[in-house]
């Protein structure tokens, strides 16, 4: 049966959050606030949290930054999952990834179906792997973050949750969390 397993140990991840928006700031970065406050209230550690505008250079800059840092086992977009013309965070991301994680996407979909109905399909979720550091990206409503974060992240990068999770695939875990 899958759950948390609390008998056994929480192993912390390091977490950056970018926040992708022209129009906000790091006080109307409600998403972004709560991706940092949900992470932490968890026992994940915060890398870093920036905030950047709709530009794919932009994103790519960021998120380059952090992979080039090695400070970072997951990184989760907020915003420019869309349709509006401006919205490219899966364009930008997506050519940084070796590999694409299909299911986050299907699974998001159907946590947030329960929330916001068929409007769910305005969301262009994304995950992948660049290089062995994990990206989420999530749009940019809070209860969209909400949704990602409480019905799929938070199980997911929680070391105790059985079957298994992804946290035994960042490099510092493999051999300790199965």
């Amino acid at each position: 049966m899958a759950g948390i397993n609390a008998d056994l140990p929480f192993y912390p991840l390091n977490i950056a959050v970018l926040t992708v928006s022209d129009t906000r700031n790091e006080e109307t970065d409600s998403s972004g606030g709560l991706l940092v406050e949900r992470l932490t209230a968890a026992g994940h550690v915060l890398a870093g949290r920036a905030i950047v505008t709709d530009d794919v250079a932009a994103i790519q800059a960021q998120v380059n930054a952090w992979l080039d840092d090695g400070c970072a086992d997951v990184i989760l977009t907020t915003g420019g999952t869309g349709f509006a013309p401006r919205d490219l965070t899966p364009e930008a991301i997506r050519p940084l990834c070796q590999r694409e994680m299909e299911g986050f996407s299907v699974v998001f979909h159907t946590a947030s179906l329960s929330t916001v109905g068929v409007a769910t399909l305005q969301s262009r979720s994304f995950a992948g792997q660049a290089r062995d550091t994990f990206i989420f990206c999530l749009p940019g409503s809070t209860g969209a973050c909400r949704d990602g974060w409480d019905l799929v992240l938070a199980l997911e990068l929680d070391s105790r949750f059985r079957p298994c999770s992804l946290v035994g695939q960042i490099p510092r875990y493999r051999g300790i969390c199965p």
